[in-house]
This record gives C-alpha cells, structure tokens and sequence, in this order.
C-alpha cells in the first residue's frame, strides 16, 4: 500500500513538475529535489559545485593521488569504485573543512538520526543524505516545493504520515522527518536492494532509476550512472564523498549491491532483508551467534513457524554455511528466552543433522 501510495505521489509531483521550467528553458525530472538553492544561499557559508567528469577507471586511478588511493582502497575491506575516485577527491578537497564544520555543529542531529535509523534497521550512514539534501538545515527549502532537512515533497510527507500545511508544516521538524525519511529509504532499498540506487531514487524518484536500469540494461549503478538525470547521479558521488570525510572510510552504503556482496560477503546485506514490521523490531532480542546452526532445529525448538523464523533472519543458514558464520540472530523476546534456554540442544542436533547430510523432515517443522 505505501509504495502504491508513493507512485501516485510520484505521478501527482509529475504533472505538477511539468509546469515549471528552470532558468536555461530546461524541463526538471519527476521528482528531481534540488539540494539547498538560491532560496537559502544567504545561509549557506559555501556552495558545493563539482565538475561531473566522466573518466574510464583505468584513467580515473591514473589521476587520484596515491594518499587519496591509499583511503578508498586500503582502509578496512571496503575498496571505492575507481569510476568514482576522481570525483570523490574532487570533492574532498573542495568542501571537506566547510562540511566538517557542519559535522561539529550537526552532532546532536546526528546522534539522534542515528537512534531512528537504527530503530528502522538501516545503515546508520545514511544520515549524510541529509547532508546532502539540505545541508542539515530545517529551514532549506527547494525550488520544487521540497522542505526541510530531509527535503520531502508535500504529496510524500503526507504519505508518510507528516502534517503539512500553511499553518504547520512538520517537513521542518527534525524527529519526525528522520522517522519519514526512514520510512522512505526502508520502502526504497525494499524496492531496489542497493544503496547507491536508493539514493539516485531518493533525489531523483524510483521512476528515473527504473528509466535508467530499461535504457542500460544494468542494475550497476556505475553502468546506468549516464542514463539517470545529472543532478541524480552527482548527488549519489555527494553522498560517497560526504560519507568519506566524516568516516574517513566506506560501508555498505558506498557500494553497489554487487560491490558489497563481493566485498563484504551476506553480512553485507542480509540483515536489510528482515521483512519485519517496526513494532515487532521494537519488540525483538538479539543475540550473535557463531556454530553451525540450522534454521530448522532452531525454529522447531523454539516452536516458531519457519517462514516467520526466515522473515527475522533471512540468509540464516547460507550465512551459517560460511566461512564467516557469525549472525546476529534476532526474535521475538519470548522466542529469544527459549533459544537461549535450549541453544546447547540446538547446536548439537544442528551439527548431528548436517553430518548426516540428512534433510528435515517437514513433520519436524511444524
């Protein structure tokens, strides 16, 4: 219902979009939110212009300075693509002392981005989209008629539960537009299951992507880069940039879903596949666990049905399989009190079963 929800939203910004013309004559995209323009350029201490150079990745590392090559390639196990290296060095050297003062003063913002994404199960990270959006002004405001630091249009925020009107406009209120845009970027990875898609999305709409990835026939980011509107495709090299000057590094949220997979392995990706509800995340426990576990004797035993047992913890028993098997195993509090009861028991017909090569039964499931 929300996506369906969202495309009407999507198609209502359209027709709306169609209307308005930019200076140079120039129709915008659907959706297309500028990031912080001439309206609140009085506040805005630097503007951010980079030259959207396209380069091959053989001359993109020809042209990075080895301390820059050293950063995205050698720190931790996240390597950045070397299409995106000159840019990013670009873009580092031009705005990292303006954004690092936003970074000071933005802290208490942030601190409290990071509890709502965590609450929804996203990458903390993401909280430098609204970096990019809006310089973390509540105050920005688009062109379009996007608001906010999370830059939302009037037809999506209504959609997402916010209150806007001439009167109150709860686009400009920090907490509950990070709850929003959570809401926002969860029902988008939903539909993508990649970062850097959900990105180019979030400022350019699902429809542009989908545009992008037809036209390409490629779901790599770095392949449709081109096929998407300008503006989409440097904000998604904004977003990696910002995101390297604050960490000093890359995450998942840097990668395409193919990047991430090969550098990370499943850990990369499988805990944003919980197709739970936020009620029951609230509600749930966790606990790491390491060993060879199966899903099967863990939900017998903790008499949970085992399509529920996958929502909770989906790849659990390709990720057991691993060389890297440590999981965070997550389920409801009660669930959680009697696997932590029986987990010897558990283990032990786990390893039996996988050394017989055996299969369970679907009786033992029940």
């Amino acid at each position: 219902m929300m996506k369906r929800k969202l495309v009407y939203a999507s198609i209502f910004s359209l027709v709306w979009l169609l209307m308005a013309f930019d200076t140079g004559g120039k129709k915008k995209s659907a959706n297309q939110k500028p990031t912080a323009k001439s309206t609140q350029a009085s506040k805005v201490k630097a503007t951010i212009v980079l030259n959207d150079t396209i380069q091959s990745p053989a001359k993109s590392d020809s042209l990075a300075d080895p301390g820059f090559n050293s950063l995205f390639e050698a720190n931790s196990n996240v390597r950045l693509n070397p299409r995106a290296i000159s840019f990013v060095q670009d873009y580092m050297e031009k705005n990292t002392e303006d954004l690092l003062e936003i970074k000071e003063w933005g802290r208490p913002y942030f601190n409290m981005m990071e509890t709502i994404l965590n609450k929804y199960g996203l990458p903390t990270e993401l909280k430098y989209l609204a970096v990019i959006e809006s310089r973390l002004k509540r105050s920005a405001v688009s062109w379009a008629g996007a608001v906010g630091p999370w830059q939302l249009m009037p037809a999506t925020a209504r959609i997402l539960g916010l209150k806007v009107s001439r009167s109150h406009d709860e686009r400009t209120d920090y907490f509950k537009s990070t709850h929003a845009a959570a809401k926002y970027l969860k029902d988008l990875y939903t539909e993508f299951g990649d970062w850097l898609l959900v990105i180019a999305a979030y400022n350019g709409g699902p429809g542009n992507v989908y545009s992008a990835i037809r036209k390409s026939g490629s779901r790599n980011f770095w392949n449709l880069q081109y096929y998407l509107p300008a503006e989409s495709r440097t904000h998604v090299k904004k977003f990696i940039g910002t995101h390297y000057i604050f960490e000093g590094q890359g995450s998942v949220t840097t990668l395409t879903k193919a990047e991430a997979t090969e550098q990370m392995g499943v850990t990369a990706t499988y805990l944003l596949k919980r197709n739970i509800s936020i009620q029951e995340l609230s509600e749930a426990k966790s606990v790491t666990v390491s060993g060879k576990y199966h899903s099967a004797i863990i939900a017998r035993h903790i008499a949970m049905d085992q399509v529920a047992f996958n929502r909770y913890n989906p790849d659990f028993d390709k990720k057991m399989a691993s060389a890297d098997n440590a999981y965070e195993l997550k389920l409801p509090a009660d669930k959680m009190e009697l696997f932590q009861a029986n987990k010897y028991t558990i283990l032990n017909e786990s390893v039996q079963l996988l050394l017989s090569g055996a299969t369970v039964a679907a009786k033992e499931i029940k």
